[in-house]
């Protein structure tokens, strides 16, 4: 009797799962899976904040990443560098391109509930341009030109001393909270508790902070598109390598960088998903156009010629890079997409130097003119990526005689030691535009070359009336058709005239862990911009009813 009593429990439990089945199969054919809300995302970031406050984060990568999410600006750049509204509705142009007016939205409010008005922008704008300031001096120096006006509390109007076409980059720095702020000079803005925890408008808000961790929770009064997930999390590392060591212990879901000698580590765990998006920006060699050899054209191109750049991104990027022929990235509106780069071509590289009159050679086969070996240093950081790039060059330099002697130095010193003083003969660099806005005025106008009294980043002393005249105009001008002839004059001057060696593009990797979904990337300004889609990404989903057929 047992026996059989057992056998029909056994048959009734087959019974109830096998329904169960048939039920999850039938709601299944006529559901779909969607994402949902909740669930956290969590974050490692080489480094520790230091002031989440958009007016001062220029200088800590940590700091713009998590600023990026709690702060936004009257616009907002997007993928290809346009400029979009965004805390603003509208703005309008007077025909002089001198006066700017912004309307601003009226459904903003902080992350404390208080209402967004001309008020804190005003405020911003005036912690800039104070003389206490404590953030980039370039910032402050552009602002202290422009006269900011409220029309009433929801019109903004700027002045401008010329017209300036890259102005509305600018407008992108996120807004402070006037009702908070106002009784803080700029002299205690820099040191006061509120970078601590910051109060935006931006689509997460701050919630806590540890020792070594940072959390925000999806903004409730947000104006924009709601955020799937509810909570990110930052979790804070020495660097990128202890990041992967800590994904691997299962710690973080998202390891911000992984760079070019991680990748083959990182394409080995089956549940990291890379994504890969150019970044903005260019490496190059800077040389210095005050010593004589640099000076004839036909030599820096052979140098050019001379450079095996895909060699150098397959080898020593791991393909994360893109050969660069234009100052401008590709996919940016001034981008004159029909460029080549030079390619690799010993022999024209020997024959420019023949005709350049580099014939004669030294005991070790380095090229001679007028009894001057052409030989030179090549500064780089000790960064091993930087360096090893640098020896490669210096290899391929020496096969058609020309000696580089390569001196890897810290980056800080690079830059105040070489660069700023011109105390160099050649200067490896990656240089970062921190604008989506073409502009190239401040690296190649002859204004620029730094001096005693200027501060300028023509590192390389090109001193050329064309190139100047071209940037001139092209910053003047507010008509976009007119800006992208100039701009594509610009690209075409540097191809023939080659003021500098430029190498390539950088290509950012990005990994989450599989379980993210939804993360996309597309060309970033900046390493924050791997958010500029956070709002659509999720790990939590629901099934709802499928859309009928044909719909």
């Amino acid at each position: 009797m047992k026996h059989i009593r057992g056998q029909a429990i056994v048959a009734l439990t087959g019974i109830a799962l096998l329904s169960a089945i048939l039920i999850f199969l039938a709601l299944s054919a006529n559901t779909v899976e969607r994402p949902n809300y909740g669930g956290t995302h969590i974050e490692g970031v080489a480094g520790r904040p230091s002031a989440l406050n958009p007016i001062f984060s220029q200088y800590n990568e940590v700091d713009r990443d998590i600023a990026a999410l709690i702060f936004t600006g009257l616009t907002r750049a997007d993928e290809n560098g346009i400029i979009q509204p965004d805390l603003a509705t509208r703005w309008v142009v007077s025909p002089d391109g001198l006066v700017y007016t912004f309307t601003l939205r009226a459904d903003v409010r902080w992350h404390n509930g208080a209402r967004f008005d001309a008020q804190d922008v005003l405020y911003t704008i005036q912690a800039i341009q104070s003389p206490e300031y404590k953030g980039p001096p370039d910032l402050a120096i552009f602002w202290r030109t422009v006269a900011i006006s409220p029309v009433d509390s929801s019109t903004v109007r700027f002045q401008l001393t010329q017209a300036y076409a890259p102005f509305l980059e600018y407008t992108t720095i996120g807004m402070l909270p006037a009702s908070l702020l106002s009784d803080v000079s700029p002299t205690e803005l820099a040191g006061h508790p509120f970078n601590k925890r910051p109060v935006g408008t931006g689509p997460f808000r701050y919630v806590e902070a540890t020792a070594d961790s940072l959390t925000l929770e999806a903004n409730p009064h947000y104006y924009g598109t709601r955020a799937l997930l509810a909570r990110v999390q930052f979790r804070f590392y020495p660097d990128y390598e202890t990041i992967f060591a800590a994904f691997n212990r299962g710690e973080v879901e998202g390891i911000s960088r992984i760079l070019p000698n991680y990748l083959p580590k990182a394409r080995a765990v089956t549940n990291l998903k890379l994504y890969h998006a150019r970044l903005s920006g260019y490496s190059l060699i800077f040389l210095n156009l005050s010593k004589p050899a640099f000076q004839d054209k036909a030599v820096r191109q052979a140098l050019l010629y001379a450079t095996d750049r895909d060699k150098l991104v397959s080898d020593v990027l791991q393909g994360q890079a893109m050969v660069a022929p234009s100052p401008i990235e590709p996919g940016a509106w001034a981008n004159d997409a029909t460029l080549k780069p030079y390619p690799y071509d010993v022999a024209k590289a020997n024959a420019l130097l023949d005709a350049a009159g580099w014939r004669e050679r030294t005991p070790d086969g380095t090229r001679q003119k007028n009894q001057q070996a052409f030989a030179f240093t090549l500064v780089t950081s000790d960064d091993p990526t930087r360096s090893a790039l640098a020896n490669e060059i210096a290899k391929a330099w020496q096969a058609i005689g020309v000696k580089a002697v390569v001196q890897s130095v810290p980056p800080t010193q690079l830059l105040q030691n070489f660069l700023r003083l011109r105390q160099f003969d050649a200067v490896l660099y990656e240089w970062r535009t921190s604008s989506s806005d073409p502009d190239q005025y401040e690296n190649w106008h002859q204004t620029q070359i730094p001096a005693a009294s200027n501060m300028g980043q023509n590192y390389s002393g090109l001193n050329d009336r064309d190139f100047s005249e071209v940037l001139e105009a092209a910053r003047k001008t507010s008509d976009q058709a007119k800006r992208v002839e100039l701009y594509q004059k610009f690209q075409q001057l540097f191809a023939d005239r080659v003021p500098a060696l430029l190498l390539y593009y950088p290509i950012y990797t990005y990994g989450v862990d599989a379980r993210i979904r939804g993360v996309q990337l597309a060309p970033l300004q900046t390493a924050s911009d791997r958010f500029r889609n956070l709002a659509q990404w999720y790990v939590k989903t629901k099934r709802v009813a499928a859309p009928a057929e044909g719909k």
